[in-house]
Order: structure tokens, then C-alpha cells, then sequence
């Protein structure tokens, strides 16, 4: 993290932070000093506008929507869009991310490796993706257009009410807002496009409501 300029660093339910890790770190011990620790992943993401879970499991299937991953390369050409926080979400050593976590997050990042050996090293995973980031921050301008958390939520919740509205299959329900929500993820839409969809949405679900009645 002291290697590109990342200063942030969230930790949940992390091991014991003892003097062989402060050995480790050198002279990057500020980071550990300053690290914020959680109890639960959703208290440590509460106000975080952006999430990028990371995983080398990806699905091979696009009706998979969980694990629909872009790769490094693609996203780093757009994250400096973003205005606000932007939360790099990093597993366990041993076995990741679960489902649950990843489907909280806006998108999964995958770095491309070899079918014959995907996993990487976690060290080795955050070392590469804030290089990339480095770099694409030192030498490219950052045009800040997406929306917040809020905003993001309400969208959202104005999708599922419109599922809701149109009778939606209750077995499909979990499955399409999550490919609503990675489609949201891959665009990153302005505040003036969140809008549009807004009020789409909201003409959509009062014509409906209407016409019940």
C-alpha cells in the first residue's frame, strides 16, 4: 500500500497484529497503526459509495450473475470516474470471498491468470491491482460523474419495486436484481442518468399502481 500512495486500510476480525508484523511492514508501519478494524464486513463497508469484490473464481456461465467478473485492465480505464469512496474488497488467504459478500459489492474483479493455477497469493493480488491503479492515477485525469451510495440504493429499490409491480417470478427475483446490480455496476451511470432512470422508474410504478386501482 505505501508503494503506490494507499493509505486506507480496513481490516475485519483480523489476527493478531504483533511485532512480526510490524517487521514485515518496515517502514509502512503508519499503515497498520492508523488501520481501522471491524467486527463484521457490513459495519466496515457502511460508508463506502463503490465496492469491488475480487475473487479468481468467476462464473463460465453469464446467466451466473454473482460472479460475472470484469478484469483488471477494464476496470482501472474507468474507477477514477467514480466521486466518492471506492472499496477494494480482499477475501481470506485461504478461501476468499463467500457469496454473500460478493453479492453485496457493485462488481468482482478478476486478475486474468493461468486455468492451471488461477489462485494468486492475497499479497500478491493487492500488490498488482494498486500498481494498476498507480499508474492509471499518475498519468490519467479523473472526470468524476458517478453516483453515491444513496443514490445507488434508491435505484435499487425502485427496481425491485417495479419487479414487484409487474409480477416478476418470485424464483427469478434474487437473481435479475443482482444482474440489474452488475449492469449498474459495468456502467457507472452519472448523477444526470440516474435521474433519467429514476424517473423512468417512478412514472413506470405509479402508472402501473394506477391502473390496478
Amino acid at each position: 500500500m505505501a508503494n503506490f500512495d494507499f493509505e486506507n486500510l480496513y481490516l475485519v476480525n483480523p489476527c493478531e497484529l504483533n511485532d512480526e508484523c510490524y517487521s514485515r511492514a518496515m517502514h509502512a508501519y503508519k499503515i497498520i497503526d492508523n488501520a481501522i478494524i471491524f467486527k463484521s464486513f457490513e459495519e466496515s463497508i457502511k460508508n463506502i459509495d463503490y465496492l469491488v469484490a475480487t475473487s479468481s473464481i468467476e462464473s463460465k456461465n453469464d446467466k451466473r450473475h454473482l460472479r460475472n467478473a470484469v478484469i483488471l485492465e477494464d476496470l482501472t480505464d474507468k474507477i477514477f470516474k467514480i466521486d466518492g469512496k471506492v472499496g477494494f474488497v480482499f477475501g481470506r488467504e485461504d478461501y476468499g470471498l463467500f457469496n454473500k459478500e460478493i453479492a453485496t459489492c457493485d462488481i468482482m474483479l478478476r486478475i486474468p491468470t493461468s486455468d492451471s493455477y488461477p489462485s494468486l497469493n492475497l499479497s500478491h493480488s493487492v500488490g498488482l491491482i494498486l500498481y494498476s491503479l498507480y499508474i492509471k492515477q499518475k498519468y490519467e485525469p479523473r472526470d468524476k460523474i458517478t453516483i453515491g451510495n444513496i443514490e445507488k440504493e434508491k435505484l435499487y429499490n425502485y427496481f425491485s419495486q417495479l419487479l414487484k409491480e409487474i409480477n416478476y417470478p418470485e424464483h427469478k427475483k434474487e437473481k435479475t436484481e443482482i444482474m440489474f446490480k452488475r449492469i449498474m455496476g459495468r456502467a457507472m451511470p452519472s448523477k444526470w442518468e440516474y435521474h433519467t432512470l429514476m424517473g423512468i422508474f417512478s412514472k413506470s410504478i405509479e402508472e402501473m399502481k394506477n391502473k390496478k386501482n
